[in-house]
């Protein structure tokens, strides 16, 4: 049995113009239109442009024949800020949430999140985490409103190691336990590249039932001198009970010297020798790519894959390596 690979890319695209999923509005310059409700309004505005651009990237998608990618986290600004509790930032975008719905149902992919760096549900600080939950619930609104499945759409790092990394992982457990289930049941949890490497996140996921997502260049850059074949079968592990294949992030390093940071496209080399070794050990992996370039890193990807004489392409972005 060979493994069937999917591949997908982050949230906007390098070859649609005018299509950014990630248009804001500062709370300066919310506050220097006079009118609140005319600045409301235009809150609202940007949130619908934001989104009709999202049903232009799965257009371009479905097009490309990509199943796989990941919304902006940014589709609503100010979203959650505390000055303006009373705002219903849903209801304005109904109608924009139910276009993208209908066109999901009729060109079926798979979609999901990454919240941002101060989603921390590990945090001793009651506000941050206060906030962290906010920021989950506006996510779970917006895949209510798309008529997505909750479950497994949110990519979160474990937090902050606060000088104690043992105990950070403790407070993580305990806070788990404050986090409503309809928002558990939405998350992954990936090792990241300074602090939580993949054994002290698979210790996270098999206590918790959650699955991992397995950064392939964040082990590089972090890890406990352990390669990650060990893990490998763990890693699959927490998917078992899943109804989505297993997800995993792709990336190469900028340079030596910058090697966490992002290149622009994926070393092919490294990418192939990878699937090579886990071919055939589960039936389909889900590749995000974080690269700068974006879809034409997954495209240029597909491109550097064809030249391997045992890679087999199903479709534009989904192959698999004869075994």
């Amino acid at each position: 049995m060979s493994t069937i690979v999917r591949l997908g890319y982050v949230a906007m695209s390098v070859h649609l113009e005018n299509s950014s999923p990630s248009q804001t509005m500062t709370f300066a310059q919310f506050q220097r239109v006079k009118d609140h409700e005319a600045a409301i309004r235009k809150l609202e505005r940007i949130a619908i442009s934001n989104l009709e651009n999202c049903l232009r990237l799965l257009k371009h998608n479905a097009w490309s024949e990509i199943e796989f990618f990941r919304f902006s986290s940014k589709l609503i600004p100010l979203a959650n800020h505390e000055a303006l509790k009373e705002w219903n930032y849903i209801a304005p975008l109904k109608d924009a949430l139910q276009r993208i719905s209908v066109f999901l149902k009729e060109h079926p992919m798979r979609v999901d999140f990454h919240p941002d760096h101060f989603v921390v549900l590990n945090s001793t600080d009651k506000e941050v985490f206060k906030h962290s939950i906010q920021t989950l619930r506006m996510h779970q609104k917006l895949l209510k409103g798309m008529d997505i499945p909750l479950q497994n759409r949110c990519v979160l790092h474990v937090g902050g190691a606060y000088n104690d990394k043992e105990k950070a992982l403790e407070q993580f457990i305990h806070n788990w336990g404050l986090v409503p289930q309809s928002l558990q049941q939405m998350i992954m949890l990936e090792n990241d590249d300074t602090t939580f490497h993949i054994k002290d996140v698979l210790y996270l996921c098999e206590k918790l039932n959650v699955p991992i997502i397995f950064d392939l260049h964040h082990h590089q850059a972090n890890n406990d001198e352990t390669p990650w074949q060990e893990h490998w079968d763990r890693i699959t592990r927490t998917w078992e009970q899943e109804t989505l294949p297993l997800k995993m992030h792709i990336s190469s390093p900028k340079s030596d010297k910058e090697f966490r940071a992002h290149a622009d496209y994926i070393d092919v080399h490294g990418f192939y020798s990878f699937l090579k070794e886990v071919n055939g050990t589960i039936p389909q992996i889900d590749c995000m790519i974080e690269a700068k370039k974006k879809d034409e890193a997954l495209f240029q990807l597909v491109r550097d894959l064809k030249s391997y004489e045992d890679v087999e392409f199903i479709n534009s972005s989904t192959f698999y390596i004869k075994s």
